[in-house]
């Protein structure tokens, strides 16, 4: 897929931190993969061989590989509207197709992750970012980012039920409940709106099918702010300087902005 015209600036280079965090974010590998040459031996410091993984690189340190110099990358972060039947991982045992092969960027897609995960048949707004500690940050509960979701079902939702997702319902895993829900459409009983600040996985599909919903359709249309509005289903684009500056404020990352 053909991503829309790119609308970001430059975001913080990492220069300095763990020294396998400093190989990934390189686009050498991954963290862990990173840790496998620092056994190696095959990591080296201003000329000298670094084995240990806490190793922690200064700015102005000069990094090598296997014999060859390298420097981090600009941090990306990207914005996927997710169709159904793709996977929301880096990788797929399965040989099933996941969000990144969504993506055709310049340079690769070296250290790109979702953040958090959208089931299978789910679609809509999905943020892709190479900032690991955003990313993370985003996903933790005490942040509570804000989450959208407009759900279509079979069978008529009543407004009883509607009090239920609410007040909580008890699944396998705890009490889980929606911090809004409101009907889409006035006189339209079969889809709703349902925020979250928290969720596990599965969550709203879990709640509503405890109440013996089946869902035909479950788009999360916001993330932090972020919606697919102008971005066709399974298209990209980059995030905007101000959009950056947002989603780093919300996690308090002031730093990095």
């Amino acid at each position: 897929m053909k991503r829309s015209k790119p609308q970001n600036s430059p975001s913080p280079v990492l220069e300095s931190g763990r020294i396998n965090r400093y190989i990934a974010r390189a686009g050498v590998c991954s963290r862990r993969n990173a840790d496998t040459l620092i056994d190696d031996g095959l990591v080296q410091v201003n000329g000298k061989v670094v084995r240990e993984y806490w190793f922690q690189v200064k700015k102005g340190d000069q990094v090598s590989v296997n014999g060859k110099n390298i420097s981090p990358c600009l941090y990306k972060h990207l914005l996927l509207n997710k169709p159904k039947d793709t996977i929301t991982t880096a990788h797929d045992d399965k040989g099933r197709k996941t969000v990144l092969d969504l993506i055709k960027i310049e340079g690769g897609i070296n250290g790109l992750f979702p953040v958090g995960r959208l089931d299978r048949a789910t679609s809509g707004v999905l943020l892709l970012t190479t900032d690991g500690d955003l990313g993370h940050r985003l996903m933790h509960p005490s942040f509570e980012i804000p989450k959208h979701y407009k759900i279509r079902t079979k069978s008529p939702i009543k407004s009883s039920q509607i009090d239920q997702l609410l007040r909580g319902i008890d699944l396998e895993d705890g009490l889980a409940k929606c911090d809004q829900v409101i009907y889409v459409k006035s006189g339209d009983l079969r889809e709703i709106g349902i925020e979250l600040h928290a969720g596990r996985n599965r969550q709203i599909r879990r709640m509503l099918e405890a109440l013996g919903h089946e869902i035909i359709a479950l788009e999360r249309t916001s993330y932090a702010g972020l919606t697919t509005r102008g971005l066709r289903r399974g298209a990209w684009r980059e995030l905007t300087q101000k959009e950056t500056r947002t989603l780093y404020r919300m996690v308090q990352m002031h730093n990095r902005t």
